[in-house]
């Protein structure tokens, strides 16, 4: 919020009592003209004039100050008017009564409208909540029914049984995958996210993510490149691993071949690097691949991507008060870097 100069504040002043001065100057060319017709010496009207003057300028830096002093109030108001409307100065006349009267209501309107979006979000949030809990258990029956089906008759229909089933698995894990990724994005924007700060190894909690995920490097047949990290961070274990989880599936969903590399970066003790081989990112995209909902020239290419994963992991990151950094080029590859050396969070 700009600062409004002293000379801006006596500028608007003297605008609004522009009619005043005008009234002023009339009547002094009134009383100038009377004098001249009935021949009074020009110094007796100067002398009114100046008197008239001298008579009106105190009362008018009374009334300035006052003015300027209001001006002060309504200003420091402004940050604050959005929760309260305590201390709006006391109205000047009728016509400023009314204005307030004006904002008040105004005011109450809003506060009723963020009342009902409120709880409407809070509905929405435990209607969401409530569903993707539920839906875990059609899922994990799901996952049962594929593993017990009955064997086919011969070698060859086996065969195609178990692609099958290899097939609904794999589409099922993604929904579950979609699924936690709802969840995760609803903890977060809860105002009490869960974050539990502990010393962990960094080897065992991408050990998780990468077993997760073991599956879909075999089918896609994809080679893990992993690297002894011997690291230990100050994060919270169930977010930082659901980052790693959102990368990885990313390098998967977008390497048509290669490797997805896992290792820290030279020269620097807490840098966690995952890098791909695969289609990179355009150069245009990568300022925005952290927005909500951006999904950039490969997402509407595949069009499968969210635009969700990436900035769930930014918002996460920024939470654990660690950063993320990507490097792309167009079919050469995407490199994540994860800086987990940054932690200035008060523990309790």
């Amino acid at each position: 919020m700009k600062e409004i100069s002293l000379w801006a504040v006596g500028k608007q002043y003297l605008q609004g009592h522009s009619k005043g001065i005008f009234l002023y100057c009339i009547f002094a060319g009134v009383f100038a003209l009377v004098f001249y017709l009935y021949h009074l010496p020009v110094e007796a009207v100067l002398y009114g004039v100046l008197l008239c003057a001298a008579l009106a300028f105190p009362v008018l830096t009374v009334d300035f100050h006052r003015h300027y002093q209001r001006y002060r109030v309504l200003r420091d108001l402004q940050k604050q008017i959005t929760f309260s409307l305590a201390g709006l100065p006391e109205p000047k006349g009728l016509l400023e009564q009314e204005y307030q009267e004006l904002i008040a209501v105004v005011y109450r309107d809003k506060l009723g409208l963020v009342s009902q979006a409120d709880n409407e979000r809070s509905d929405l949030v435990d209607y969401y909540t409530l569903w993707a809990h539920q839906i875990k258990t059609p899922i994990a029956a799901m996952g049962l029914l594929l593993q017990s089906s009955p064997p086919a008759e011969d070698d060859r229909s086996t065969a195609q049984s178990m692609e099958h089933n290899s097939e609904l698995a794999m589409e099922l894990f993604k929904i579950e995958q979609y699924v936690e990724m709802v969840l995760q994005y609803l903890r977060l924007e809860s105002p009490s996210s869960d974050f539990v700060l502990k010393r962990y190894s960094l080897d065992v909690l991408v050990r998780q993510a990468v077993r997760k995920y073991a599956k879909m490097f075999i089918r896609r047949k994809i080679s893990l490149d992993f690297s002894e990290l011997n690291c230990d961070v100050l994060t919270d274990e169930k977010w930082l691993v659901f980052v790693i989880e959102q990368i990885l599936s990313n390098a998967l969903k977008y390497t048509r071949e290669g490797k997805i590399s896992i290792y820290m970066e030279r020269g620097s003790a807490k840098t966690l690097v995952i890098a791909d081989t695969g289609i990179g990112i355009a150069g245009e995209d990568l300022p925005r691949v952290f927005e909500k909902g951006f999904t950039g020239y490969n997402g509407r290419r595949d069009k499968k991507s969210t635009g969700i994963g990436l900035y769930l992991c930014k918002r996460i990151l920024t939470k654990l008060s660690h950063t993320i950094v990507i490097e792309a080029e167009p079919g050469k590859g995407t490199k994540v870097k994860i800086g987990l050396d940054r932690i200035d969070m008060v523990m309790e």
